[in-house]
């Protein structure tokens, strides 16, 4: 395949729990010889402005998306990953629901750094803040702070003693549900993707069930490409996809650093989404669009 036919849709950067500038993971899309690229950071579209601006500086296309955690009703599975692609950043439905969400993080963040400082850990919210660079803090920065300050010595150690769910300084988050974040996406006019299915550790006919639901929803769309799938599960979502209809969708999760052992545009070495995923999901938005008219 002509790599300069090849897309990623599906990447983070420091707005969120990235390490890249929204401009510089344009040009490194550029220079990685992608058509095209869509910034999803977790919760937040502060980083699209400039993310959209990168696009027709460096001559790349640019998608603006977002990639919202919903609560979801089956299986007992506490977090769905919701895509949104080729949505409207100044849309009022995003920029309202972005200051609640906001404050409900900065909330759970305080929880957080007060159940470290329980446990004798001497960790401050503008510790975690100033690790956090921009607005969004994740547990990502709670581990890179421990780490720096010596309270473990790998980042996964964060996890598996604190930051988890049951361990002593996890808090839950607030969510949206999955049907309100799906709304939310096509209120703001973009398209609505059920992100990487294989990491709910849900079976075959669970993630059947989940698709199911999700569709009648209004769900646009399905990860089918994802850096850490295998050939078979490959073939698996393609089959959900078909079975409910759903556009194909995919990308590396790229986060920088974060993620050492996944690059921008091929993942682990196992990507090369061809721009015609894009071009499907784009016409199928601009038809449901169309008959909204």
């Amino acid at each position: 395949m002509n790599k300069n036919n090849t897309i990623d849709l599906h990447t983070h950067s420091y707005c969120s729990d990235g390490t890249y500038s929204p401009e510089g993971l344009v040009i490194l899309a550029k220079k990685q010889g992608l058509r095209a690229i869509a910034l999803t950071d977790h919760d937040t579209i502060d980083g699209l402005e400039e993310f959209m601006k990168a696009g027709k500086k460096h001559g790349i296309e640019t998608i603006p998306g977002i990639e919202l955690g919903g609560q979801c009703h089956l299986f007992h599975q506490p977090e769905l990953h919701i895509v949104g692609l080729g949505l409207d950043p100044k849309a009022p439905i995003l920029n309202e629901q972005m200051e609640t969400m906001g404050q409900n993080r900065m909330d759970r963040n305080i929880k957080m750094v007060n159940q470290l400082a329980q446990l004798g850990l001497d960790i401050t919210i503008e510790d975690i803040m100033q690790n956090a660079g921009g607005e969004i803090i994740t547990r990502a920065h709670f581990a890179n702070v421990l780490l720096k300050k010596g309270y473990i010595y790998t980042r996964d150690e964060a996890f598996v003693k604190f930051l988890s769910p049951g361990m002593p300084a996890y808090v839950a988050k607030t969510l949206f549900t999955t049907e309100q974040c799906i709304q939310m996406i096509h209120q703001a006019g973009g398209i609505s993707i059920l992100a990487h299915p294989t990491l709910y550790a849900l079976a075959q006919d669970q993630l059947d069930i989940l698709c199911d639901d999700l569709a009648k929803l209004g769900l646009d769309g399905i990860e089918c490409y994802y850096s850490s799938y295998t050939p078979s599960q490959r073939k698996n979502m393609i089959k959900l996809a078909n079975k409910y209809h759903l556009c194909p969708s995919g990308g590396s999760d790229f986060h920088g650093e974060n993620k050492p052992l996944i690059r921008l545009g091929t993942g682990r070495g196992n990507l090369a989404i061809p721009y015609s995923i894009w071009e499907n999901l784009r016409n199928h938005n601009k038809e449901k669009n169309k008959g909204l008219g």
